[in-house]
């Protein structure tokens, strides 16, 4: 009886060291696929924030040809040279609108380079 408690001994012990092999490849398996399904669920931007950002760089267009424009009518008002004023103000604004439609998406590609941790 004894011998066979030694051998059962001796099983037990070999498959011990192999049960805790599994369970430490198990466990790194687990967390492999818990990293995994974390990065799957990260919430993308959504459709709206992509519309918020299309909407925001075109009426910073829009907003610098109109200031341009009324900027150069009420100089050709005022002054009397219609239409000259009124043309290189509006081509003021535009330049303007684009310098901000520029600058402002630079900033939200900045800003997103950050946020995914790529600067």
């Amino acid at each position: 009886m004894a011998a066979q408690d030694g051998d059962s001994d001796k099983a037990g012990g070999a498959s011990d060291a192999e049960l805790a092999r599994r369970l430490d490849r198990l466990s790194r398996d687990l967390e492999q696929e818990k990293r995994e399904r974390a990065e799957e669920e990260r919430p993308l931007k959504s459709d709206s924030a992509d519309y918020a950002l299309a909407f925001r760089l075109a009426s910073e267009f829009v907003a610098g040809v109109i200031v341009g424009a009324a900027l150069g009518w009420g100089l050709d008002y005022l002054a009397g040279t219609s239409p000259w004023g009124l043309i290189g103000f509006l081509l003021l604004g535009f330049c303007a609108g684009v310098v901000n439609v520029v600058r402002a998406s630079s900033n939200m590609s900045r800003s997103a380079g950050t946020e995914d941790g790529s600067r």
